[in-house]
């Protein structure tokens, strides 16, 4: 195949929550990309239920965070109940390191909805629904992406039968680089080959999902997110907002898919819990789940990410969340290759970094989904006992209680872009927390809404800028890094009055103190420079002596060259301040 030039940056296949991060983290950055969806409209049912604090940030940085919290249930505790009603363990964090609560549950609709909504403040993104690629070829320069109308479309039926027929609706283009984001069943991972690797669990559940007829007064007895730790029949009550809700009951042995999905028998297991002449009943769908990860993820101009990558049980509601990580870490790596600031070898540390992630939460869900649905009695009352007593113990239950044993966002040493971390408290690889901070208009803001959304330079009471040397500082201008100081609240210092005039330094103050005991706790301490990748994981931190060594660093593992780099693409924070009006508070 003779090379020719690219209609567009990237291509995505699939508009679930994946598909659209990944647009959202490109578009915002200026790059053009064709998202094409196979589906006319979307599915519209509810499938993902819930995210956290770590993704809630991925929403935010594309100013999307407030506008999906005004649909979402927020800081709602799961709770470990018994068929009699009592409480076995209540999880439940207060934890906002991230800048938001731990827990979101919300209706997918809504979600999607919003996002897709948003799109259409991106000119370079452009949604084609009803598309379904067909095939795909690449070389070494961009990839050849062939798709047609969807049967579901309605274009696809014959002349003769009121259609324009298929062949009238094929149409091809050309990509630098080709994302499937295409779901478990993956056009995009089958014909490139790739096997999924796993295991799928032979318990079938029955999911239904409910919405209130009149207000929402007949869910005002289950008030919080429930495993139903019964052996006759576990079962997963899920709160949702504006009166949606979700029980999902696993089958018993010999119990098929036709009985289960019987009106009558979704009525008397639903009249358990509510009185189900309250409710339109939305979906009922008995399914098995699987818990498989595909033996790669790049193949090399082609890209899998979300379900297409990795399926895992919906027990501690990561399935959509690990997509929307998948997203946001192979976005801004397309964006560095695209306009020059790195090169193509980059993108082989997306997945070095979210594979052992995406595994580990994959074995917690599967951890969980063994705790809450034992059958045996004699096994349950075992499991009853140890939990009572775990949850007492000092050190032990609070572990449990606050969710702590759900992976958290650190990146395996040795395997993701940044320094080494040296030390068991070193925080290169991991995600830097976000506290508020008071910015130099008097304002407080989410720290992150400031920074903006390329590589950021963090000083800890000191200028980054006044410890680079020329060729570094020409070098870090020229692929957009960002400076930015930080001081302890209230000791930001007065300065001379050519100070007052416009700077590209973002000068802060941390208000809670969060942010300079994370930096004590790392073993670091004032004079000392935070290097920021895009997606706020810590490349290193540094004093501020070695901050030209650490910048050299990045160059090299970046790759790139002083003339390969293009005019940095537009970033949302440009004008240094801009954050959304709902992170704002009075200082």
């Amino acid at each position: 195949m003779s090379a020719r030039q690219a209609e567009v940056d990237v291509v995505i296949a699939g508009l679930g929550p994946t598909g659209l991060v990944l647009a959202h983290t490109l578009g915002m950055r200026g790059v053009s990309v064709l998202v094409l969806e196979r589906e006319p409209q979307f599915y519209g049912n509810a499938r993902a239920v819930y995210t956290d604090g770590e993704c809630m940030r991925i929403f935010q940085s594309f100013g999307m965070a407030d506008r999906l919290l005004r649909d979402m249930l927020e800081d709602v505790p799961v709770q470990m109940m018994l068929p009699d009603g009592s409480c076995l363990a209540t999880l439940k964090s207060g934890d906002r390191q991230y800048g938001w609560a731990e827990s979101h549950f919300f209706y997918q609709p809504f979600l999607e909805t919003a996002l897709a909504d948003n799109l259409s403040n991106y000119p370079t993104v452009t949604i084609l629904r009803g598309r379904e690629v067909v095939g795909f070829e690449q070389d070494d320069a961009g990839v050849d992406i062939r798709h047609i109308a969807a049967a579901s479309s309605g274009y696809g039926q014959a002349p003769e039968a009121g259609g324009q027929g298929l062949h009238a609706f094929e149409a091809s283009v050309r990509a630098r680089y080709f994302a499937g984001a295409d779901g478990g069943r993956s056009v995009v991972r089958t014909q490139l080959g790739i096997k999924m690797t796993g295991r799928s669990f032979p318990n079938p559940w029955l999911v239904v999902d409910i919405k209130a007829r009149h207000g929402i007064e007949g869910l005002r007895h289950v008030p919080y997110f429930a495993f139903v730790c019964d052996p006759e029949c576990p079962t997963v009550n899920c709160v949702q907002p504006k009166g949606h809700h979700r029980f999902e009951f696993m089958l018993a042995p010999g119990q098929t898919k036709e009985q289960m999905e019987d009106p009558a028998t979704v009525r008397r297991y639903l009249s358990r819990y509510v009185d189900v002449d309250r409710f339109e009943i939305l979906r009922k769908l008995v399914y098995t789940f699987n818990a498989l990860v595909a033996e790669r993820w790049r193949d090399r101009r082609v890209f899998l990410a979300g379900d297409a990558a990795h399926m895992m049980p919906q027990f501690i509601g990561q399935g959509m969340n690990a997509g929307v990580r998948d997203a946001y870490n192979l976005g801004w790596k397309l964006h560095a290759v695209l306009s020059g600031a790195a090169s193509d070898s980059l993108l082989d540390t997306y997945e070095r970094e979210r594979r052992p992630h995406a595994t580990a939460m994959i074995r917690e869900a599967v951890r969980v989904k063994d705790f809450v649905s034992v059958s045996n009695p004699a096994l349950a009352m075992l499991r009853n006992g140890l939990s009572r007593a775990l949850t007492r113990l000092p050190a032990i239950g609070p572990f449990i209680t606050r969710g702590d044993f759900i992976p958290r966002p650190v990146y395996r040493r040795g395997a993701y872009l940044g320094l080494p971390r040296r030390r068991w408290s070193g925080r290169e690889g991991t995600l830097m927390p976000q506290p508020m901070v008071r910015a130099s208009d008097g304002c407080r803001y989410r720290l992150d809404d400031v920074l903006g959304a390329g590589f950021v330079l963090l000083g800890a009471g000191v200028d980054p800028r006044a410890l680079l040397d020329a060729e570094a500082r020409t070098w870090c201008d020229r692929i957009g890094i960002r400076y930015a100081v930080i001081y302890p609240w209230g000791e930001r210092p007065y300065g001379a009055s050519e100070q007052c005039w416009p700077t590209d330094l973002i000068e802060l103050e941390d208000v809670s103190g969060d942010w300079y005991r994370w930096l004590k706790r790392a073993g670091a301490r004032h004079g000392s420079v935070a290097i920021l990748r895009p997606d706020r994981f810590v490349f290193g931190v540094v004093p501020g002596r070695r901050l030209d060594e650490a910048t050299t660093k990045l160059r090299e593992l970046l790759g790139t060259s002083d003339t390969s780099v293009q005019p940095v693409l537009p970033d949302r924070a440009a004008s240094r301040i801009k954050p959304s009006v709902q992170s704002k508070e009075a200082a």
